[in-house]
């Protein structure tokens, strides 16, 4: 398994670090029998350190394979991938699969948790393929728990959960290894509308506090304001990319709520 001085050492990338994720000119084409598809064609962008960004577009115009690709979860067919500052195509699988553990963090819609797990052992679960000293895992499980406001709820099962309260618990997860850049996958796609804001108002407050780049995936245009810039796909190319000039603010958002108010029994 590769360290932080070999990644630098193999492929380093010639323009310095003056930003988390540097793309040039990707192309990324499936081989599928004779047919041939191209889901990114020739896509240049730079997230910078600290960023908090939105990505959309339709089913089948490339954001999810560029989110793989950035993911270290694929290569592209062609062109250069730069994560802090590391030129990610030189890689083997076994440094894809480190400097994914060690950088990057994954939400998905449909939360991931082991159902027969519990909150804190789910969190746990990234520190198992690390070279972490195992006596401190709890101790750090609860802190990324304690962080998304969930460490009273640390012994329970997803069972036991609502959906946002396991969306929690994955972005607990996400934390574990202190990583500099969160993928979200449709995050809230399974969650209310104030579910919904809360999840949102985390990513802002972990982007803001922690400094760490978040970059959400979403087809809601309300959840994509959130963040600070958007750049939206079509057939494998960018044809929007343009700053937010007044994102959401959840935390805001969130305390002029309204308060909901139960039905009362009618009376007989």
């Amino acid at each position: 398994m590769a360290s932080p001085s070999k990644f630098r050492s193999n492929g380093a990338d010639p323009a310095g670090e003056s930003a988390l994720i540097r793309i040039e000119h990707l192309h990324k084409t499936y081989h599928m029998g004779d047919n041939h598809v191209h889901a990114l064609r020739g896509v240049s962008l730079e997230i910078a350190r600290g960023s908090f960004v939105a990505i959309m577009g339709a089913s089948g115009s490339g954001k999810s394979t560029l989110m793989n690709i950035v993911g270290c979860l694929d290569k592209p067919s062609s062109g250069k991938y730069y994560l802090d500052g590391v030129d990610v195509g030189a890689l083997d699988r076994d440094e894809l699969a480190d400097i994914r553990n060690k950088k990057v963090g994954f939400v998905f819609q449909q939360f991931n948790l082991l159902a027969r797990t519990s909150a804190l052992e789910n969190v746990e679960l990234p520190l198992l393929y690390s070279d972490s000293d195992k006596s401190t895992f709890k101790e750090r499980a609860m802190e990324a728990l304690t962080a998304v406001g969930l460490a009273e709820r640390y012994d329970h099962h997803p069972s036991q959960l609502s959906g946002g309260q396991q969306q929690r618990v994955a972005i607990a997860r996400s934390l574990i290894n202190n990583p500099q850049l969160i993928l979200a996958d449709e995050p809230t796609g399974a969650l209310d509308s104030k579910t919904s804001v809360e999840i949102m108002g985390i990513f802002q407050r972990l982007n803001r506090e922690k400094g760490i780049s978040i970059v959400v995936v979403t087809h809601e245009p309300d959840i994509a304001h959130y963040s600070d810039r958007i750049i939206q796909f079509k057939d494998g190319h960018i044809i929007v990319d343009e700053p937010v000039a007044n994102p959401r603010n959840a935390e805001r958002e969130l305390a002029e709520w309204p308060e909901e108010v139960e039905e009362k029994e009618p009376v007989a």
